[in-house]
């Protein structure tokens, strides 16, 4: 795509900037944003100037899930048109964990159903002090499906079936508490600690963090014996690139 109706995309400085584009419907999903989304985030896979990816939410609210034109089709669509459309939130969740450079979720206002399940789906979340996270999606006869394989893997399982079971709101302090949440910002600073947080991050090597984050969640599903083994051949690998080459020279030269 050249151009996006419901998402703002830049990049600028190293860093990719998505945001939900559609305020004045608190940034609701439906699958046309969700194709905006991945496309953006398969630009900057293929994007060796990109170090970071910042997603946001235009407006009061990072989003709010999906929107009552989304709902009213699945109410009316068949098992296999609802499969094909959940495969399509599922694929962008895989290609987000997938992707070689981190994606750092900047949450204001409210997420909550999708919305939550895409900030979670971030390998970093950044929350304003009054944020709102939450899958209330029990409260309809819904299931938070996909996004379990990555709420499971962020917070305990005790924490992570109350979440989607009790479909409560939290607040960003709670959700820090919990282990979802990275940090927690003051509402009048949160836009400044944010710039800050992603320089911070665009600063280091690509190199490293790739290969890091590349590690980190292959080893989901290994032995212990098979995630050291893992990190050996990534640790010979981390070696031979140029930003360690280079950063080993300059420790030395102290």
């Amino acid at each position: 795509m050249s151009e996006y109706r419901k998402i703002l995309f830049s990049i600028d400085q190293g860093v990719a900037r998505v945001t939900l584009n559609r305020p004045d419907k608190r940034n609701a999903l439906d699958g046309e944003i969700i194709g905006e989304i991945r496309d953006a985030v398969d630009r900057t896979a293929r994007d060796e100037s990109v170090r970071v990816i910042l997603l946001t939410g235009a407006g009061k609210d990072f989003c709010s899930g999906a929107d009552l034109a989304a709902l009213q089709r699945i109410a009316e669509a068949t098992v296999m048109d609802n499969v094909s459309d959940a495969r399509r939130f599922a694929e962008l969740f895989i290609a987000m964990r997938n992707h070689p450079r981190p994606i750092i979720a900047a949450v204001r206002g409210r997420a909550l159903a999708g919305g939550c399940g895409l900030a979670t789906a971030c390998d970093i979340i950044l929350a304003s002090e009054s944020s709102q996270f939450g899958y209330p999606e029990v409260n309809i006869g819904f299931v938070p499906a996909m996004v379990m394989a990555v709420l499971r893997r962020s917070v305990s399982e005790k924490r992570a079936f109350e979440m989607i079971t009790r479909g409560e709101i939290f607040s960003a302090r709670a959700t820090m508490e919990m282990g979802l949440v990275n940090r927690v910002f003051s509402d009048d600073r949160f836009d400044s600690e944010v710039e800050a947080y992603v320089s911070s991050m665009a600063a280091k090597s690509a190199s490293a963090v790739s290969l890091s984050k590349s590690l980190l969640y292959h080893m989901d599903a290994m032995s212990f014996e098979a995630a050291i083994e893992a990190g050996v051949q990534m640790n010979a690998i981390a070696r031979m690139t140029e930003d360690c080459k280079r950063g080993v020279e300059r420790f030395l030269k102290k």
